[in-house]
């Protein structure tokens, strides 16, 4: 054996070039033919239709059972009608509540006020009593006198005029039936002229308020013919001063 050392041989560079686009050539057919038998696959072929075409129950249903729909659609309407026929009869009965509710506020008020109204009126009667009496009693014939007896009466018919205009209204008694809703009876006396309970005179003058009594008369009644003693009869004690200040 020689000393000599033999090389190895050295690929050139065009051997190599060639080997390079083989062996790419070889890894893209492998990849190509992966790719192919997946998609050949029966798994592969199986599930794409089912991916692709999911069916949507509301439009199947829709499609293919339409009297089943009209159902459907004739029971939700069905529904939304007595939902609707529930709430009306609701407001229905809140409206008519409310409206209850205000007509008794406002005869609350009424009553109230008029209430308030008699409380006052009646304070100031007993003003009015004193002018009558005085108009009765008083005949003054001086000049000075006469002077001072027109002021006070007109003071009086003042007075009077406001009564009017807040609605009061004297009571006209003497000849009328006995109502022991409009007349409290102080005396009681036999009469030729009139018949049994019948008002013969008035003691003191009663007053409406707008149809409402304000305060009762006072008043003497008739026995009738005949009846009870001279002098007449009295009925329960009533005492005529405290009845000035009455309602």
């Amino acid at each position: 054996m020689s000393g000599e050392t033999t090389p190895f041989p050295m690929d050139s560079a065009e051997d190599r070039s060639e080997a390079s686009t083989q062996a790419r050539s070889e890894a893209a057919a492998e990849a190509a033919g992966v790719d192919a038998d997946v998609q050949d696959s029966p798994a592969s072929q199986a599930s794409a239709p089912e991916v692709a075409a999911v069916p949507d129950p509301t439009e199947s249903a829709q499609v293919s059972d339409p009297p089943e729909r009209l159902r459907q659609l004739e029971g939700e309407l069905e529904s939304l009608r007595s939902e609707h026929e529930a709430l009306r009869s609701q407001y229905m009965r809140i409206a008519a509540d409310f409206d209850n509710f205000r007509k008794r506020q406002s005869r609350d008020q009424e009553d109230q006020r008029l209430q308030i109204a008699c409380s006052t009126l009646s304070e100031i009667l007993p003003v009015v009593d004193n002018f009558e009496r005085a108009r009765q009693q008083l005949d003054p014939q001086a000049e000075e006198a006469q002077t001072i007896h027109r002021s006070y009466q007109g003071l009086y018919k003042q007075l009077v005029e406001v009564f009017k205009q807040l609605g009061v209204s004297p009571m006209r008694v003497e000849g009328e039936a006995f109502d022991p809703s409009l007349h409290e009876a102080v005396l009681r006396e036999p009469s030729e002229e009139h018949e049994e309970d019948v008002v013969i005179a008035e003691l003191q003058r009663g007053y409406h308020l707008n149809g409402r009594v304000l305060r009762h008369a006072l008043v003497k009644v008739s026995m009738g013919p005949g009846r009870g003693g001279a002098g007449g009869d009295s009925m329960p004690p009533v005492d005529p001063e405290p009845a000035e200040h009455g309602a």
